[in-house]
């Protein structure tokens, strides 16, 4: 009998593993109502995820450059969801 083993997809980018590793670790969590990525601001989430960028990087990455991949993609997520911040900024 065949078993197949389900595996998770390959991510494509530098960018989409950093996504990966910083959700996976707890670092980042997404907007229940609108979707947006936001960092939880947890100091040891973060400290794993970035252990895990300088020992596991992706495949002919380097772990300074894991690192600062994830370290770019943190440059680019707030605390807060955008549009939950609009809202309630408009009813105030």
């Amino acid at each position: 009998m065949l078993m197949t083993k389900e595996t998770q997809p390959r991510i494509r980018t530098l960018r989409g593993w950093a996504i990966a590793v910083l959700n996976e670790a707890g670092v980042i969590c997404e907007c229940e109502e609108h979707g947006w990525m936001q960092d939880r601001a947890d100091p040891h989430a973060r400290e794993r995820a970035f252990e895990v960028a300088r020992q596991n990087p992706p495949d002919g990455v380097s772990s300074e450059t894991a690192a600062a991949a994830m370290e770019e993609v943190l440059d680019g997520i707030g605390d807060t969801c955008p549009e939950c911040q609009s809202r309630s900024q408009r009813s105030a």
